[in-house]
C-alpha cells in the first residue's frame, strides 16, 4: 500500500514536471517572437552580394576626428536595401565595447528612401471626377520650388533618412557628438552611394526639429567626404 509519503512525494514531481514544461513552452514563445522580429526588420527578399570591402567613415569623439576604415561586409544588391544595411553598420560599428563613439545598440533606421532630384511633388487634381465615396484619386504634377535642391550630376537622388525613436532619444546630447554621427552618416554615404547627393531626416516618420537638442534635422544635408584630422588642441 502507498504511504501517504510517496502520494505526496509523487505529485510534487508532478508539479515540477508541469512545471518545467510550462517554463520551456515559455522560453520557447519568447525567442520565437524575438526571432521573428528580428525577420521583420531584415530585409530578406533583397539578394546579396558576396563579403566585400566597404569604406565607413568612422568618428572618434576624443579628437573630434572622422577617418576612413574598411570592413568585409555582404550587403544587399538593392540600392534602397543596400543604403540601409550600409547604416545599420555602421552604427553597429558605434555599439561595440571598444568605440570611440560609443552610440545605443539596437536598430536605428526605420527606412531609407530614394528620390530623385529635383524632387517633383504632387496634388489632388479638382478637375477629376470624384470616386464612389466622394474622394479623388487623379494627381497633378507640381514643378519643384526654384529654390529646391537640384542635382549636382545626372542621376542625382536625395536620400529620405528614417530614424529610429528609440535610437534618436538615447542618443548622447552635445553638439560635437551629434555633429560627428552626421558626419559619419553623410560621409559614408558618400563613400558607397555618390548618387545620393543630399539627405533629409525623419524621426519615425515625422519632422523633428534636433537629433539631441542640438544638431539640425529639418534641414537638407549635402552628402561629401567628411573625414577630418583630429582637432588641435
Amino acid at each position: 500500500m502507498i504511504s501517504r509519503h510517496q502520494r505526496i512525494l509523487f505529485w510534487c514531481l508532478v508539479a515540477c514536471i508541469l512545471g518545467m514544461g510550462f517554463w520551456l513552452w515559455h522560453v520557447h514563445q519568447r525567442e520565437r517572437h524575438r526571432l521573428l522580429a528580428l525577420a521583420d526588420n531584415t530585409p530578406i527578399d533583397a539578394p546579396y552580394t558576396d563579403s566585400e570591402p566597404i569604406p565607413l567613415e568612422l568618428a572618434d569623439d576624443d579628437d573630434g576626428s572622422i577617418t576612413l576604415e574598411t570592413r568585409q561586409i555582404a550587403l544587399p544588391t538593392e540600392r534602397t536595401a543596400r543604403a540601409r544595411a550600409l547604416l545599420d553598420h555602421l552604427v553597429t560599428e558605434y555599439s561595440l565595447p571598444d568605440s570611440k563613439h560609443p552610440l545605443p545598440s539596437g536598430a536605428a533606421v526605420d527606412g531609407v528612401f530614394l528620390l530623385p532630384l529635383p524632387v517633383v511633388g504632387h496634388a489632388l487634381d479638382p478637375k477629376a471626377p470624384a470616386g464612389p465615396n466622394g474622394e479623388r484619386r487623379a494627381t497633378l504634377l507640381v514643378p519643384p520650388a526654384p529654390d529646391s535642391p537640384q542635382p549636382a550630376t545626372p542621376g542625382g537622388e536625395l536620400a529620405v533618412i528614417n530614424l529610429r525613436s528609440s535610437f534618436v532619444n538615447a542618443h548622447p546630447s552635445g553638439v560635437e557628438v551629434e555633429n560627428l554621427t552626421i558626419l559619419s552618416i553623410l560621409g559614408t554615404l558618400h563613400a558607397n552611394l555618390p548618387q545620393i547627393e543630399q539627405v533629409r531626416f525623419l524621426v519615425d516618420g515625422q519632422p523633428r526639429e534636433t537629433l539631441a537638442g542640438h544638431i539640425d534635422l529639418l534641414r537638407t544635408y549635402p552628402t561629401r567626404d567628411t573625414t577630418t584630422a583630429p582637432a588641435q588642441p
